[in-house]
């Protein structure tokens, strides 16, 4: 196991930074092994066989190519639940996790029956952990990709819930088929000019049309979004967004002159404007 520890520094040293390569090595180890980091750490004695040896070896040259880790390992954590990704879903980030919680916090203890719509679910993170926390709601989730909603139907029953998953395309979508109690969306957000600042690993292998929108129409989604809210929330219905870091006044107005009320934008973790709430 020191060899491949040797080998993994070595073949990644001038692509990631030190800590990246340490997550790394535990992540490849506990993945071709079964054994916890824990285990790893106490036994400095573990023999890699001939296959695994190759497995590791497949994963340290993905991940050399920039390959995110994620979808080397086919799945990641999102708000403490196991979700299968591949390049046909966004890696779900910890700011989405802000959003969910922001929700959850929203909510009053022990809430009864509701309605909620989760639009361009992807890995389906959003809907399935609200779902989870609140197994009451009957949670719908929209998203246009056939493979994406393919994935989260594979993370509906992974986490053992009930989605109704629907494929539409939103931005087509004249009227909704019932009415919420809250719809979330986290769309796409990314305006093209940013790709000169994203690393590979998110502009090789992440979905685009889950990305990225026309520079001079960066809120489209948001627009029709909150158009189609207007009309299919319940009397103290919410609207919530996760946002691009500097679209929070923009969106504020947009939402403001659709006639939205208590709008408020929130900061992630890392101090950036990242959500936005309002009620009709």
């Amino acid at each position: 196991m020191q060899h491949f520890r040797e080998y993994i520094k070595t073949l990644l040293s001038d692509v990631y930074s030190e800590e990246e390569i340490h997550v790394f090595t535990y992540t490849v180890l506990e993945k071709i092994t079964g054994y916890t980091k824990t285990h790893l750490l106490a036994d400095k004695n573990i023999i890699l066989s001939e296959s695994q040896k190759n497995d590791a070896e497949e994963m340290v040259l993905r991940l050399k190519k920039g390959e995110p880790i994620q979808y080397i390992l086919g799945e990641t954590k999102f708000f403490g639940l196991k979700f299968t990704v591949n390049p046909s879903v966004l890696i779900p980030r910890p700011e989405t996790e802000e959003l969910v919680q922001w929700i959850l916090n929203d909510l009053p203890p022990n809430p009864l029956k509701g309605e909620y719509l989760d639009v361009g679910t992807g890995s389906g993170c959003i809907a399935i952990s609200l779902k989870k926390h609140l197994p009451n709601a009957t949670v719908s989730a929209i998203d246009i990709s056939a493979d994406a909603l393919k994935i989260a139907k594979e993370n509906a029953k992974l986490n053992d819930v009930k989605i109704d998953f629907i494929q539409k395309d939103i931005l087509k979508t004249d009227i909704l088929d019932k009415k919420y109690d809250i719809i979330v969306s986290n769309p796409p957000y990314v305006p093209q000019n940013d790709k000169q600042e994203m690393h590979s690993n998110v502009l090789d292998y992440e979905p685009h049309i889950a990305l990225f929108v026309e520079d001079n129409n960066p809120l489209v989604f948001y627009r029709k979004i909150a158009e189609l809210a207007k009309n299919n929330l319940t009397k103290h219905g919410a609207l919530y967004f996760e946002i691009h870091k500097n679209q929070g006044e923009n969106c504020q107005r947009m939402l403001s002159s659709l006639g939205f009320k208590n709008i408020q934008i929130k900061k992630d973790i890392s101090g950036n404007d990242r959500m936005i709430k309002a009620n009709v």
